[in-house]
């Protein structure tokens, strides 16, 4: 498994986002695409053994597409995590937290392996906005050295912890829609 890059994320940016109700997704698809509440959760309801992997914790100039979304941030935590079920792959999540929501909600800068998602739905004022989504070409992606099918969904959207925010990407290994 391979250390996602910063062309990735930038890939991952400029992928066809849209709003699902646009998309045919398969049942099976959309029931994980549009999942509202924690996928971790959902993941760990389904498997006997949970891991969060941790691929790469750094500091980035926040892309332009993205600073106005996260109230104009400048700079940014890009987190990136492979979330495992039963040893196997399931989604790969990556995390743009503007340093200013690190600085506001402290725990978030130190998670290390633990799951972003147990942390944020826990939070009481926690809102959510609209979920995207994008076909990925697995083969623009360093997700794993191999990926059994060529194409790969993707959702993303912002939350709001307070009014601080912080933008979420996961891609969906073929392998979660058996779970």
């Amino acid at each position: 498994m391979s250390v996602m890059s910063i062309t990735t994320a930038h890939y991952l940016l400029q992928a066809h986002w849209q709003v699902p109700s646009a998309l045919r997704l398969q049942s099976a698809q959309s029931s994980w695409l549009l999942e509202t509440d924690s996928l971790t959760a959902r993941l760990k309801s389904r498997c006997r053994q949970f891991r969060v992997q941790v691929l790469s914790e750094q500091c980035h100039p926040l892309p332009e597409s993205l600073q106005a979304q996260l109230a104009g941030a400048e700079d940014a935590l890009l987190r990136e995590v492979m979330l495992h079920c039963d040893a196997q792959a399931m989604i790969y999540a990556q995390s743009w937290l503007p340093v200013s929501t690190l600085a506001a909600i402290e725990p978030l800068a130190g998670l290390g392996d633990q799951p972003l998602g147990e942390f944020i739905f826990r939070h009481p004022e926690l809102q959510r906005g609209p979920i995207e989504v994008a076909e990925l070409d697995a083969r623009q992606l360093t997700l794993a050295s191999s990926v059994s099918e060529p194409g790969l969904w993707a959702r993303r959207s912002v939350f709001w912890l307070a009014e601080h925010p912080l933008q979420v990407v996961e891609v969906f290994m073929p392998e979660v829609y058996q779970l």
